[in-house]
């Protein structure tokens, strides 16, 4: 029996962290005058997110169990005609699973922090971005219309921008942030440009009224044109989706993030705000199931990227960017379940992400830690005697990433090969071979990074390029060590869900209710999730056929392949390279994508900006328009001015002239 859920606590979830932000952003800083300490800053932004997080775990209880359900306007904004833009929350399934994966990671974060961030001098200040981005991320994930969404969208980015320049003074940071900014502004025009057709077509932002107006936009053609509506709606909406979750080309602006603070790298760039463009879309299916352009576009984008990022993270040495470009390549794959309209898939594979790439990245950080900040991947070897925690959770993590059967990257990963393999959109055969390909790619890079930092000789203590790091720590040479509590205690915690939680829910999540008035799909048309759905069996028995599937044996074959090149014979990575150059060099330059986004894109637009303003600003507004308007003025006032004499017998002549000239002009008309 459906239930409605109570406002004030639905309330609470995003307003306690912000309350907390607030708190250690004003009172924890100089802009306060430093009122509370680091201890208070910390207690209340944890307080406010574990919070949120009760509230969220006991509205998803009632949410799956009870069937409760909430979808009200709380304040409106503005109306404009017969627009109203409000504010409110929509609570279903979809929403209610979104709100603990964002509070749960967040609060494992946010302890982390405190260990991770001790020795910073802006501890209050990271304190207060990362609450500030839990409330945007909630108010993303929690809102019934597009207003709402889009100021969520918004603010996460802001947030992204001030955390991943946290340390402002670093160039490379600076740098980072403003490339994140300008990429994400590219990607939100063609977001503001779809919710603008919906309200232009619709006449409202509400989720509800919009989707059942669907079939009505789906009838429709884009004015002056001959493509669908719903097409360029759906084209423009994704592109907003390319921008936050970082598909090709708009993807080049995540690797460079990791420039900020590594419990930046596991809170918004694995598990939250890079996933926001997923979740988007899976909320929007009723409009997407209407477009089979804009799913073949979705699917093509998310199969390049998950298979071309993956090759990146093969050659990468900063632990950091190895899990950066693992990131990518995962995206990719939700956004081609996306494409094949198996949204719960999509999402399915968002949640068990969250949980194993915020392990893995909060693992890095706490390598990091051990090896006192350095990050490069060739010294160190050996950790695992040294950081026993941290290596077992790590390894967890890894074998979750590459689909390790009964893990929960198993499941998830495993259905969208399924999905895709079953889908008939024109791009499925470049994608189902772009997945398959990808399982042993990111097998073997994430054992190659595995293999090096825990295993083998060990190298710490040769590092050429030792050197201060950003924090004052020490350039010399230290045995590792295990992180403290604070920061290993969310390694643990995190290391739980990424074991079981795939084998717990694909269940309900993928074959039941759960996602029932969540997600839409037109079986008639896209038939892969009723395909899915007949050869599932139950967890366990997914996990065991599995043995007898192909992607099982790419996995393994990644890891062996990682572990003979690195642990048994590490002189073939270094020959391969000698043979491939051209192709590593491809790899090292990144696609020479960010050299085309420098030294073409930005140019240009520098060049017909200067165009602009010298060719229309200054020669033609000023020069002609303004400039121009003068001198005719004051052509036209000198010739007149000789015209006005003063003496009575010129005016005199002129009058009899004029006479003259109109009577002969009157003659001539009769």
């Amino acid at each position: 029996m459906s239930q409605t859920l109570s406002v004030l606590p639905l309330l609470a979830v995003p307003l306690a962290p912000l309350v907390g932000s607030i708190a250690a952003g004003v009172l924890g800083t100089k802009f306060g005058g430093n009122t509370i300490g680091r201890r208070a800053s910390h207690t209340l932004t944890i307080a406010g997110v574990l919070i949120a997080f009760v509230i969220s775990v006991m509205t998803l209880n009632a949410v799956a169990f009870d069937g409760a359900r909430f979808n009200e306007t709380l304040y409106t904004w503005m109306v404009v005609g017969d627009l109203k833009m409000e504010i409110g929350f929509l609570i279903d399934g979809l929403s209610a699973m979104m709100m603990c994966v964002v509070t749960f990671v967040s609060l494992m974060v946010h302890i982390y922090t405190i260990g991770y961030m001790q020795e910073d001098d802006g501890y209050n200040r990271f304190f207060s971005y990362i609450s500030l981005f839990t409330f945007s991320m909630l108010m993303l994930v929690m809102s019934n219309n597009m207003l709402q969404l889009f100021f969520g969208w918004e603010a996460v980015g802001l947030v992204s921008y001030l955390l991943i320049g946290f340390w402002f003074n670093k160039p490379t940071a600076i740098f980072a942030n403003m490339k994140a900014f300008l990429v994400n502004r590219v990607g939100d025009f063609g977001f503001i440009l779809g919710i603008g057709l919906i309200a232009a077509f619709a006449g409202t932002l509400n989720y509800g009224e919009v989707f059942a107006r669907s079939s009505q936009l789906a009838a429709l053609i884009f004015p002056g044109t001959d493509w669908m509506l719903i097409t360029v709606i759906c084209i423009c909406l994704f592109v907003g989706a390319m921008g936050k979750s970082a598909q090709f080309p708009l993807h080049v602006w995540l690797p460079d993030s990791m420039e900020g603070p590594t419990p930046i790298s596991a809170l918004i760039h694995a598990a939250t705000m890079v996933t926001a463009g997923i979740f988007m879309v899976a909320r929007m299916s009723p409009l997407f199931e209407l477009s089979d352009a804009a799913l073949n576009f979705i699917l093509v984008i998310g199969s390049i990227t998950a298979l071309f990022m993956g090759f990146l993270g093969i050659i990468q040495n900063d632990i950091k960017r190895v899990v950066a470009y693992s990131t990518l390549s995962q995206l990719g794959y939700m956004t081609v379940a996306l494409g094949a309209s198996a949204y719960s898939v999509a999402v399915f594979h968002l949640m068990t992400h969250a949980f194993f790439k915020a392990l893995l990245f909060l693992g890095a950080g706490s390598v990091i830690m051990g090896v006192h900040h350095n990050q490069d991947i060739r010294w160190m070897g050996g950790l695992r005697k040294y950081m026993p925690i941290t290596w077992m959770t790590s390894l967890l993590g890894s074998l979750a990433l590459i689909g390790t059967p009964f893990f929960a990257g198993f499941y998830s990963k495993d259905s969208i090969i399924e999905v895709v393999h079953a889908s008939h959109l024109p791009g499925a055969g470049f994608a189902n071979f772009a997945v398959l390909a990808g399982v042993f790619v990111t097998a073997f890079y994430s054992f190659r990074m595995y293999f090096l930092v825990f295993h083998g000789k060990e190298r710490f203590d040769q590092n050429p390029a030792a050197h201060h790091d950003d924090h004052g720590g020490h350039g010399h040479a230290h045995v590792p060590h295990e992180s403290p509590w604070v920061v290993w205690v969310p390694l643990v915690l995190l290391a739980v869900p990424s074991v079981v939680i795939g084998y717990l829910t694909i269940g309900p999540m993928l074959f039941g209710d759960f996602f029932k008035d969540s997600i839409f799909v037109d079986a008639a048309k896209h038939g892969a999730m009723s395909e899915l759905r007949e050869m599932f069996h139950g967890s366990s028995a997914m996990a065991l056929h599995s043995i007898s599937t192909l992607p099982l044996w790419l996995a393994v074959a990644g890891v062996v392949s990682a572990y003979y090149m690195y642990m048994v014979n590490p002189a073939l990575p270094a020959a391969i390279k000698r043979t491939f150059m051209p192709i590593f060099n491809l790899l090292e330059n990144k696609y020479y994508l960010d050299w085309i986004n420098e030294n073409i894109l930005a140019r240009g637009a520098r060049a017909l900006g200067t165009g602009l303003w010298k060719g229309g600003d200054q020669a033609i507004i000023d020069g002609t328009f303004v400039n121009g308007s003068w001198k005719l003025v004051s052509l036209v006032s000198g010739a007149v001015r000789k015209v006005q004499t003063g003496y009575l017998y010129h005016y005199a002549l002129v009058m009899i002239l004029g006479i003259f000239v109109l009577m002969t002009y009157f003659v001539w008309l009769k």
